[in-house]
């Protein structure tokens, strides 16, 4: 049997899943109106406290007119705002605001129960081996 040619779908249904945990989880938190583009965008900014526009496109893996869209949501929400560029004052930088701050905080209680929810009955051998696996796969788009 090659259950193995199933593995991209099954991904595939993973993300859905997980994606709609992640939509009840912030829900639940009343933060419905970011979808996760939203929120990868926000924990790139709490990971780096300020980025470009280029970086957070190359970051989250999206062209920088869907990451404009993304980012004009977020500063009109008041989780992000711009700040000058020191070195170019043609370009800026985007950081959190404290509501950017408070969100995030939130999701990575989420993130925890999503990770908790995925490895559920797992081993931590298991867990290591699935992630291992995974990246190879991962790698292997990756590098083209």
């Amino acid at each position: 049997m090659e259950n193995y040619k199933n593995t991209l779908s099954i991904i595939s249904k993973i993300h859905s899943l997980s994606s709609s945990f992640l939509k009840k989880e912030l829900e639940n938190q009343g933060l419905a109106e970011l979808v996760s583009s939203h929120g990868n965008i926000l924990f790139q900014l709490s990971v780096n406290e300020k980025l470009s526009m280029g970086e957070i496109a190359s970051r989250i893996h999206r062209d920088k007119s869907t990451t404009t869209v993304l980012v004009k949501k977020l500063e009109k929400e008041g989780y992000v705002e711009r700040t000058k560029n020191q070195d170019d004052n043609r370009s800026f930088f985007l950081q959190l605001t404290e509501k950017g701050r408070q969100y995030t905080k939130a999701t990575s209680e989420i993130s925890g129960r999503l990770v908790s929810k995925a490895y559920e009955n797992f081993s931590e051998e298991e867990k290591n081996a699935a992630y291992a696996l995974l990246s190879r796969i991962c790698d292997n788009f990756m590098i083209g």
